[in-house]
């Protein structure tokens, strides 16, 4: 009985611990979302008051071109940096730019940040945007395209299927994922946040293998429609998102002569016979010289009669008529009704009377003198 009742009491304790863990996984999955407008709070000196321990620092090298650009902007270089603490040098003889910590430097990430820095400067990225690397919520990605394509002539079409007519799809994904996307030569050097660089990433990759950008801006713009629906955000979006099917146009030409390969043998092709052979296998051989030459008189006579009679029916091909066009078949004439002769014969009539293109003539009335002439004639005959 007691162990039933301990057994009873473990079973009241677990269920009584059970919704406390249901609390927890609730409490787990609200965290997960950032609340809209969350910033984290800022690196200040009370979060390290006693500085680095030790110095750090790194060097990257910057194209010749590169240098009028570099020596205009220095002062506002140092100023940024200096602002963190942190020292920046350039050298013009060897074409490299040092950036180190000093003893006020207190962020330890700051000296990644000033390293972000002068990669992107000597990526050709204007100052006024690569200043933006030194924010906490900015970040930076270089994406190496220069070996993803081995033919120098794809690779120039599809790094200019990136940029697009006068920058307009560079301009697109700028605007739908936030970033700033600088193309330069054989790098792709991208400035914005987080989420966004990932986009762009996957953008210029997908390029680069031949899938043009426009499919993707397309699935970015309807994810961004998405994520305004508070009802959809934490939904599955694949029903809404377009698939697209690989089209393989480049198709290889096939050969309209396929040679086939015979069949490997070991052993030489048989040798061909020769004339002798094949006149011991017909009998000639043993013929005289005069029936030979009967023989073979015979042969061309029979071959000239072929060719005479080939040219003769070539030259009558020009003698032979063209078949004619069968003629359309005239509609016969009711044969069930008699013919009206005298409706005919006044038709014709009709018809020579009349001139073509002018007015039927009518003949004029008789005069009175002419009737009066006719009365009296009557009359005296009467």
């Amino acid at each position: 009985m007691a162990a039933s009742t301990a057994k009873d009491g473990m079973s009241g304790a677990q269920t009584a611990k059970s919704p406390k863990k249901a609390k927890v996984q609730v409490d787990e999955s609200e965290l997960l979302t950032v609340p809209d407008g969350w910033k984290e709070p800022a690196f200040t000196r009370e979060d390290n008051p006693r500085g680095l321990l030790e110095e750090s620092s790194f060097a990257t090298l910057f194209p010749k071109y590169r240098e009028a650009y570099l020596k205009e902007c220095w002062p506002l270089v140092e100023k940024a940096l200096g602002d963190l603490h942190i020292k920046a040098s350039l050298d013009l003889i060897e074409g490299s730019v040092t950036v180190s910590t000093t003893k006020k430097t207190f962020d330890p990430y700051a000296i990644l940040k000033a390293r972000d820095l002068i990669k992107l400067l000597a990526r050709s990225v204007p100052f006024e945007q690569a200043v933006r690397i030194l924010q906490d919520d900015v970040a930076c990605d270089i994406i190496k395209i220069g070996t993803m394509v081995r033919n120098r002539e794809r690779f120039v079409k599809r790094r200019q299927r990136l940029i697009g007519p006068k920058g307009s799809t560079l301009k697109a994904l700028e605007l739908l994922t936030n970033c700033y996307v600088m193309v330069q030569g054989n790098t792709v050097s991208a400035l914005g946040p987080y989420n966004g660089l990932k986009e762009v990433r996957k953008v210029v990759m997908d390029t680069m293998k031949n899938i043009h950008p426009i499919y993707n801006i397309k699935t970015l713009m309807i994810k961004q429609e998405l994520s305004k629906d508070p009802d959809l955000r934490m939904q599955n979006w694949e029903r809404f998102l377009p698939r697209f099917r690989h089209k393989n146009l480049s198709k290889r030409k096939e050969p309209k002569k396929k040679s086939v390969k015979k069949e490997y043998t070991p052993f030489p092709p048989p040798q061909p016979e020769s004339k002798v052979d094949q006149e011991l296998a017909s009998g000639e051989f043993f013929l005289r010289e005069s029936v030979k030459r009967r023989k073979k008189m015979g042969e061309i006579k029979v071959k000239q009669a072929e060719a005479l009679t080939k040219k003769q029916e070539e030259r009558n091909k020009a003698f032979i008529p063209p078949k004619e066009k069968p003629l359309m078949k005239t509609a016969k004439a009711p044969t069930e009704g008699k013919l009206d002769i005298a409706a005919i014969k006044e038709k014709v009539k009709k018809a020579k009377t009349k001139k073509l293109g002018a007015p039927p003539v009518i003949p004029p009335p008789p005069t009175s003198s002419t009737t009066d002439k006719k009365k009296k004639k009557t009359k005296d005959k009467g």
